[in-house]
């Protein structure tokens, strides 16, 4: 006899709004009769009403974990589970998408079918770290599960006190303000730390995530812990005859309004002949004007990657965005990317062995000092950090005149050599 439809009253308002419903979904998986897990989803939905009417959840961790693994599974065990003993056990898969998350329709397919032979049905692409979220799952199909995903090319993602699993925005791929190799630079960086993601031992999470512009589509400078963005260091290219079309028929006003007093540091000026003048020196690479004029502007030649860390919202000292380390670095030869590889392991390194238990980069960086930080690292202190650090409120000046004048020393040092 099919288990019947608990009633749920209090999750059927939230199917009332303007907006798709959550429920609506979770109701579709328990109603579908002909799959095996009707009756967890069944289960889950009067749990989560008992959630609702009393106010408290009532899921535990434990462990679970698939052979050679201390991570990617995520246990849910439940506190009630007398009255609903379907889903007692509802522990979440993670598992690591490809870079910059392309897919063909087979592989979704094979992805779906293998879920619901072993799973609830429940898919979320993707969660905030990347992973495929594969949520709903009995500890007795686990390994099953994840042998069948692995025979077809996938891997579990990050979880507890280890390196998460990466994200990368489509960039090269399909993006033309790419300013390097998106995919390639997450591959390499996250495959030389694996174990560090399947096997925690770090005294807490730590993420990196690839963005190829200051667009940053993954939200890498305020939502990891190490954050790769594109630039450019050369002009930004200008085609006059585009820009002149696009005033035509968009009108000066709508140019002046939308573009020029939109530019953070005034760095751009129209002209009577409808041409357009950029200060460069003055341009912080935010990509406003070239995603308003996509056809007259684009980045310059001269393309790389800054490297930010630190940035997080919320850790306990409050929401911060990652903090310049790496103000610009090539990204095109195979030595550049060992270059990065032995930086981003180096970062891990002295997180394992600096960072308190339960606390992130860029509190560990707040504690210690950004200066003992890049020492720590073998990164000098370099002006272009921070555009104009006597105006800045977020970075604290302490012994910023010293190393300033140790830069200068340097530069003059170089100079005289060549």
């Amino acid at each position: 006899m099919a288990k019947q439809m608990p009633a749920t009253p209090l999750l059927d308002q939230l199917e009332g709004g303007p907006w798709p419903s959550f429920v609506t979904g979770l109701k579709r998986l328990a109603n579908d009769e002909s799959k095996q897990y009707a009756p967890m989803m069944k289960s889950l939905l009067g749990q989560l009403e008992h959630s609702y009417d009393t106010r408290k959840g009532y899921w535990k961790g434990g462990t679970v974990g698939v052979r050679g693994y201390g991570g990617g599974i995520i246990p849910r065990f439940s506190e009630v589970s007398g009255a609903y003993p379907e889903s007692s056990e509802f522990h979440t898969m993670r598992v690591m998408p490809p870079a910059g998350m392309h897919y063909d329709t087979k592989t979704l397919r094979d992805l779906c079918d293998i879920w619901e032979k072993y799973g609830s049905g429940l898919i979320a692409f993707h969660g905030q770290s990347g992973d495929i979220m594969f949520q709903g799952i009995s500890s007795a199909n686990i390994q099953a599960c994840f042998d069948e995903m692995n025979d077809i090319g996938f891997d579990l993602g990050g979880a507890g006190a280890a390196i998460r699993t990466s994200m990368s925005c489509v960039g090269a791929a399909r993006c033309e303000q790419s300013n390097y190799d998106e995919a390639r630079a997450m591959r390499t960086v996250i495959n030389n730390l694996l174990d560090d993601m399947h096997r925690p031992s770090l005294p807490y999470k730590m993420k990196f995530k690839f963005s190829g512009c200051a667009n940053d589509c993954v939200n890498a400078s305020h939502r990891s812990d190490v954050a790769i963005l594109g630039t450019w260091r050369d002009d930004i290219k200008v085609d006059q005859d585009k820009v002149k079309e696009f005033v035509n028929e968009n009108g000066r006003k709508m140019v002046n309004d939308q573009v020029i007093n939109m530019c953070p540091t005034r760095a751009l000026s129209l002209n009577d002949d409808d041409t357009l003048d950029i200060d460069n020196r003055s341009c912080v690479r935010c990509m406003h004007c070239i995603n308003v004029m996509t056809k007259a502007l684009s980045p310059g030649d001269d393309k790389g990657i800054s490297i930010l860390v630190g940035g997080k919202r919320t850790l306990k000292i409050g929401d911060l965005m990652g903090s310049m380390v790496v103000p610009f670095m090539k990204l095109e030869t195979d030595e550049d990317f060992e270059k990065l590889t032995e930086l981003t392991e180096e970062m891990v390194e002295f997180f394992a062995e600096n960072a308190l238990e339960h606390e992130r980069t860029g509190e560990m960086i707040d504690r210690i000092g950004l200066i003992n930080y890049l020492d720590a690292l073998g990164l000098d202190v370099d002006p272009n950090m921070v555009a104009h650090p006597r105006t800045s409120s977020y970075v604290r000046m302490d012994d910023w005149d010293e190393q300033a004048e140790k830069w200068n020393r340097r530069k003059s040092g170089s100079a005289a050599a060549e």
